[in-house]
């Protein structure tokens, strides 16, 4: 399913094709890519956990018809899938009990990195949120992840600090996008 459509980018549902599991495996194997998500749990280390995975954002979206999801930025212009855009409820303190504030976050590809496609990606899903009412979205960072804060930065994001709010009480570098008036 197509949640949102750019002049450059697909974002949509990540299927159960070679071709997808190939990138999901190759994107969430990488050293450089996870060690920003939870400092590298998660990793992936065997090509077939991409199947695993795939099936279980399915289960866990699914409930919430492509409101909240993680979906594959998918570049208009054809090649591989960039990467992966997320809209979704923030887990509190426990890691686990979903919370009321909602976040906006980007997970790329090295080779997808600096054109723009997350900024891209995360305009098209921030801007479907704020029409259902909701009057703020979050972008947390790792401290040191600089383009990921530069991203937040360039979607108008305000930096609130580093806050322990959510993931389970992590250190987080803290953004925020009010809804526009």
């Amino acid at each position: 399913m197509t949640i949102a459509t750019t002049e450059r980018l697909v974002l949509r549902d990540w299927t159960e094709s070679p071709g997808d599991l190939g990138r999901i495996y190759d994107i969430y194997s990488r050293d450089e890519v996870m060690r920003w998500l939870g400092g590298g749990k998660g990793r992936m280390t065997d090509p077939s956990e991409a199947l695993e995975r795939v099936r279980m954002w399915h289960e866990r979206w699914t409930p919430y018809a492509g409101r909240w999801g993680l979906w594959a930025i998918e570049p208009r212009a054809g090649g591989p899938v960039a990467g992966s855009i997320l809209l979704k409820p923030l887990p509190g303190r426990d890691g686990v009990t979903l919370t009321d504030d909602i976040e906006v976050g980007w997970h790329l590809h090295p080779d997808a990195q600096g054109r723009g496609y997350a900024t891209e990606a995360a305009r098209a899903v921030l801007e479907r949120e704020f029409a259902t009412g909701t009057p703020r979205v979050y972008a947390v960072v790792m401290a040191g992840n600089d383009p990921s804060m530069a991203v937040a930065r360039r979607l108008g994001m305000t930096h609130a600090g580093v806050r322990t709010d959510w993931y389970g009480g992590a250190e987080l570098e803290t953004f925020v996008l009010e809804r526009p008036a």
